[in-house]
């Protein structure tokens, strides 16, 4: 296996060495490392497995092969099909039951600073198309767990809707080569089914509206705080396009 700079997102990407992903440490690292390590314990496959760090003090993980969909825009076609809706949706199922048992340390910490508490999980909080990694149609997991924090499932499942379905603004999600609008209350449904949703899709967007709400104090927040990549998000103008979504948001 070639090493090479994995590519994609406001961090800079990765580097693959010797066949283990190596990236820079945080520190979330190791709160992240005890995450992994529980869902490899319960035999969870859709997420890589922690190492440890290296002599450069680098977070080193195991690499979990396949296609993603990089810096490139439009993204593959692949991206948005009934069939991906329905392989993400069976993988957060399968998460939320892994993670269902675990229980951060009191001195854990995640990157955006949320506080565990009792009927919480601890989620991805960005399990999103530009973090999946696929292979030959199907999906491998989901890499990137930096952003790892306590949340409510519905807010965790609600997240994966506007991520997918996707509920983000126009514009952004046309840039990524969504352009079905007219068919998102179909896929919000087959999302919510496949997963064994109980609400109704108006109970989802409500949550998807809040999730929008807390993303965007969140990336300020953290950014505020010093945060390099979540300062490199506003400057991006991610902010702008998660309240252009809120907006929007009405008219799905």
């Amino acid at each position: 296996m070639d090493d090479r700079r994995l590519m994609g997102g406001f961090d800079g990407g990765a580097e693959l060495v010797g066949g283990k992903v190596r990236r820079t440490a945080g520190p979330w690292t190791d709160s992240v490392h005890l995450l992994l390590s529980h869902l490899a314990a319960d035999g969870f496959e859709g997420a890589p497995r922690p190492l440890g760090r290296d002599d450069q003090g680098r977070d080193v993980l195991t690499y979990l092969p396949g296609e993603t969909v990089g810096s490139a825009r439009p993204w593959p076609a692949w991206t948005h099909t009934d069939e991906a809706l329905v392989q993400v949706a069976d993988w957060l199922r399968r998460y939320h039951q892994a993670v269902a048992d675990f229980v951060p340390p009191t001195d854990a910490v995640s990157r955006e600073g949320q506080a565990w508490t009792p009927g919480l999980i601890v989620a991805h909080n960005d399990a999103a198309p530009y973090n999946a990694v696929w292979d030959a149609g199907r999906l491998v997991g989901f890499v990137d767990w930096d952003m790892a924090g306590p949340l409510t499932k519905e807010a965790d499942l609600a997240w994966m809707a506007f991520s997918w379905v996707p509920l983000h603004a126009r514009e952004v999600v046309s840039a990524e080569g969504f352009t079905a609008f007219s068919a998102r209350c179909t896929r919000l449904e087959t999302l919510l089914a496949r997963y064994g949703w109980e609400g109704t899709t108006q109970d989802v967007l409500s949550l998807v509206a809040g999730r929008i709400t807390d993303q965007l104090q969140a990336v300020r927040a953290t950014a505020n705080a010093g945060d390099a990549t979540y300062e490199r998000m506003l400057e991006f103008g991610r902010d702008r396009d998660l309240e252009m979504a809120l907006k929007e948001l009405g008219d799905i």
